[in-house]
């Protein structure tokens, strides 16, 4: 069994400008380094960070010291706290009763922890069944594992515990893990089994994309599942067929994922399989702008398309682009959504806003000679709550085509 480090921390006594010391006291869980006045001593990631008020000399708050980052303190509280298995034990509590009536579904796999949203900056925790699956982001966790990691062990009652490493905590020499380190018990199979709303899925903890799989947009899937009885669906971007499946487990006649992956393809088709289906499940493995515009020259349209693509801005400089893409994508599903179709277009761009993508993808439905009704617009489901705005990425419009 792997051991856990143990890491001494220090206090660092800091005071931030007056914008930054605002930010913090609204709510906001990013110091930048550029925001920090005075610091007491040289940090090392994982100090305790002390905030203290510039006019009153009171602290007002605490976070974890990051000196590898450009967002150098992470807040843990914007009130005076003792940084202890206490303090971290009630945060584990609050967040799983904001999970409950999630956990009240026919459901058993959900984000325990979601970062900063649950006052775990850099941290996420995701439950598989009886598989937990934690993924650090930051260094500044390695000295409280020892205390958290059996916190989130018993409060998600999990048997195995896997930890994930991003790839900037991957190469620190502060620790000696390695990405999908089984820390608790065994992992029999790296591919692990879960339900979401009844329906059943499979993930691998050990090599899938982030912790395994994709949990927020689970509610988008159910609904595409409850509408898609007898009708043909097109899935794009589908990866391991999160709303393929839920749409042959709704009783789709026809269900086609389409993914630059033929890999992600195989486990689609096998996720599919997990569930009693009699719908065709056809896969095209293209990159999703060049198979669109084929099934558009080959005259085919769907009751359903959905287009779910990855995040298309992981920084500024991108914008543009990200807009450019998602336009073309509203006007390649137009032309493939059936008179009376449903076209559901998706981000998971934080940097661009939910105001900004739904105008985009209405004026390119226009643009695509269609009109349409808003039919609903959602954002996060209940497991990934968003407590600040640059936390807030996933949005998803359902528009019904004339």
């Amino acid at each position: 069994m792997i051991v856990l480090p143990k890491i001494q921390t220090q206090r660092l006594a800091i005071k931030l400008t007056s914008k930054a010391e605002k930010l913090v006291k609204q709510g906001h869980p990013w110091v930048f380094e550029n925001s920090i006045l005075k610091i007491s001593k040289d940090g090392r990631a994982g100090d305790l960070a002390i905030l203290f008020d510039t006019r009153t000399d009171k602290v007002f708050a605490i976070g974890l010291y990051d000196p590898e980052s450009p967002i150098r303190i992470k807040i843990l509280s914007n009130t005076p706290a003792q940084i202890n298995k206490d303090f971290f034990h009630l945060k584990i509590e609050n967040a799983f009763k904001l999970r409950n009536q999630l956990l009240k579904t026919d459901t058993n796999s959900y984000r325990l922890i979601y970062g900063e949203n649950d006052n775990f900056p850099g941290l996420i925790a995701d439950v598989y069944d009886n598989i937990l699956v934690v993924k650090l982001y930051s260094t500044i966790w390695l000295p409280y594992l020892e205390v958290v990691l059996p916190l989130l062990i018993n409060k998600s009652k999990t048997e195995t515990m896997v930890l994930r490493l991003s790839r900037n905590v991957s190469k620190s020499k502060d620790h000696n893990f390695r990405d999908g380190d089984v820390l608790h018990g065994n992992l029999k199979n790296e591919v692990v089994f879960f339900k979401e709303h009844g329906v059943r899925f499979s993930a691998n903890v050990i090599y899938g994309h982030k912790t395994g799989y994709f949990l927020d947009h689970r509610e988008n899937r159910r609904k595409v599942g409850l509408l898609s009885q007898g009708i043909t669906v097109l899935d794009v971007f589908s990866y391991a067929g999160g709303f393929s499946v839920h749409a042959l487990a709704g009783g789709a006649n026809e269900v086609t994922s389409l993914d630059i992956s033929s890999q992600a393809l195989q486990v689609a088709v096998q996720n599919g399989k997990l569930n009693k289906h009699k719908g065709q499940h056809k896969t095209i493995a293209i990159d999703a702008f060049v198979g669109l515009q084929q099934l558009i020259e080959e005259g085919k349209t769907y009751q359903i398309v959905v287009i779910d693509p990855p995040s298309f801005a992981k920084s500024a400089k991108e914008i543009p682009t990200a807009k450019n893409s998602y336009s073309r994508l509203a006007q390649l599903g137009a032309k493939l959504t059936s008179t009376g179709g449903l076209l559901v277009l998706a981000s998971c761009s934080s940097r661009i806003s939910s105001q900004t993508f739904f105008d985009i993808s209405e004026q390119n439905i226009v643009k695509a000679g269609r009109a349409f009704k808003t039919l609903e617009k959602t954002y996060h489901d209940i497991d990934h709550p968003i407590t600040f705005p640059e936390g807030a990425y996933l949005k998803c419009g359902y528009y019904q085509l004339n």
